[in-house]
């Protein structure tokens, strides 16, 4: 039962940093005149993509 229970905080915990990863490398590739467009800063895009998965 405890194993489990750490397996499932595991898989968890490697399902969001994976999220995490795949939505900082969305965020990195957005070139500044994408930024510009969507009248977005890169930085506050980054601490909200984190706030949302991590809490």
């Amino acid at each position: 039962m405890i194993f489990d229970s750490l397996m499932t905080r595991a898989r968890t915990s490697i399902a969001k940093r994976k999220h995490y990863n795949r939505l900082v490398a969305e965020i990195e590739n957005l070139s500044g005149r994408d930024l510009a467009d969507l009248r977005a800063d890169r930085s506050e895009m980054l601490y909200q993509v984190r706030k949302q998965i991590y809490g």
